[in-house]
Formats: C-alpha cells, structure tokens, sequence
C-alpha cells in the first residue's frame, strides 16, 4: 500500500522504514502510527527482507509523539485516543520487540521522549555522532510514561535513566553510546554506509538461526533458569527441524572439511 508518513524501500535482503515527516521533526502522528502499524506486518511477510534497519527523514530520527495531534486534537474524541495509544503502544513495545527479523536503529538526528521505546525495542542501534537526544516530558510538566519507563529499564543503569528523566537534558550520540542506549556512534557523513554494513553482515547469515537468536534471548529474559533452558531446547529442535540439520551437515561439516573457521567468520565465507 502507498503510505503518506513512512517511506519503505527493500534493496540487498534488508528493509529500511523511514520515518517522513521531516517539517515535523518525524513527530510521531496518529496517521503515522496506523501506518507503521501496517508496514510492520508489511515487512515481516515480505520474503526479500532479512533485516529491518528504522531511520527518519531529513536531520531527525523522531522528535516523540506529535503533541498536538495526539495530546490535544484526540483530547476530545476518548475513542480515538485510545486506539492510537494502544496502536503506539504496541508497535514501539511488542511489535519491533518480538520482529522475527533483526532489526537496527538508526538514529540520524534528533530522538527525544517516545522516540526512545523504538531504540530500546530494537535489537541494535547505530548513532550519528552529533545526533541530540534527550527524555524531555518533564520540561512539559509530563513524566515518561506509556513505555518509556519500562522499556528504559530494560537498557540503561538506573543512575543514567532517572539523570536524563529528571532534569530533560539533551545528550549527543557520543554520549548515547557511553551510557549503552546505542551500541555505537559514527560521523553523520558514514552513517548509512556503517548502518547498512552492519545490516549486510546480519543478512549474509542463516534466517532461522538469527530468528532463533533474538526469540531464545527476548522470552527467557522473563523466565527462571529452568523453564528458559526447557525453552531454549525446544528451540534448538524447532530450529533443527526447520533447517533440516543443515547447522550439522553444512555449518559443522564444512568447518571440519576446513572451508571456514566459525571464530574469525561466518559460513557464508566458507571455501567452495
């Protein structure tokens, strides 16, 4: 479907969703999340696309939620709210949480309050240098609320979080990385070539094992040790079947033929 917000372009196995609202900062719009709502699902049956890269438009990643669209023109319509809350909520905790592909962040500009869940949601994320960032609810007499808090404290120290959340200060993409709220920065100018490098080397692996990854690691982080190696070897088996052992027959076995060494590079180099 032709989308008003977003731009979505698939190219070398990876998906890029692109935030366009570039006038707006790429504020989050009611329109924009019943659009990513549905790219989502677009992208996680488009069989051309192993990863998932989400970036915005312009010199921003996402500046939040649209306020005015979302706190004060939805304010008399409680309906609607609350279907656009509950549409927001979700693809920025759950959806890209649980994507069956990997997905990256990458954070060209600015990233401020609600901006943050989809960072934290996403497996990855890369970060221009000079990129602003910041929890600024509190400088609008409002606290980080929906799933910020939560999502944040899957990520960042307690100290780290409540500095930022209390005060509203801005931070750089430097900074971003130090405090791990992304796993690395990079000058603005190699942004997308180190984006899309780190994307391609994800997308040069198997699909179910990296599936399998992301699965086994986001649900045993709520379960206790026993239930989550009960789970983990399901997988295995789950994962077995579907790749019809080809992690013995072609990963172990060319390794032992000597075509590859799995600790300096991956099968997709391995000797023909």
């Amino acid at each position: 479907m032709a989308y008003e917000t977003l731009i979505i372009d698939v190219e070398d196995g990876i998906a890029t969703i692109t935030m366009n609202r570039p006038a707006k900062k790429n504020a989050m719009s009611p329109q924009l999340h019943r659009e990513m709502t549905q790219a989502l699902e677009d992208v996680r049956y488009d069989d051309r696309a192993k990863v998932l890269i989400l970036t915005g438009a312009g010199d921003s990643f996402s500046a939040g939620m649209d306020l005015k669209e979302f706190f004060i023109e939805l304010q008399s319509n409680p309906a609607e709210h609350d279907r656009i809350h509950r549409l927001a909520l979700e693809w920025r905790g759950r959806t890209i949480r649980y994507f069956p592909k990997p997905t990256i962040a990458m954070v060209n500009g600015n990233c401020f309050g609600g901006a943050f869940t989809i960072v934290e949601a996403c497996d990855l994320a890369v970060a221009a240098e000079d990129a602003r960032m910041g929890l600024s609810e509190i400088n609008f007499k409002m606290f980080p609320g929906g799933t910020v808090s939560k999502s944040m404290g899957n990520l960042l120290r307690p100290r780290d979080y409540m500095l930022y959340a209390l005060t509203g200060r801005p931070f750089d993409g430097r900074r971003a990385a130090e405090i791990g709220f992304v796993n690395y920065a990079v000058p603005r100018a190699e942004l997308r070539d180190e984006t899309m490098a780190l994307a391609r080397e994800i997308a040069a692996k198997d699909a179910s094992a990296l599936q399998q990854t992301k699965e086994t690691f986001r649900f045993s982080l709520g379960m206790d040790w026993d239930t989550a190696m009960n789970y983990s070897g399901a997988k295995v088996a789950e994962h077995e079947q579907r790749q019809k052992d080809a992690f013995r027959t072609e990963g172990i076995g060319d390794f032992l033929k000597g075509k590859y060494k799995p600790g300096l590079g991956g099968h997709e180099h391995a000797k023909k």
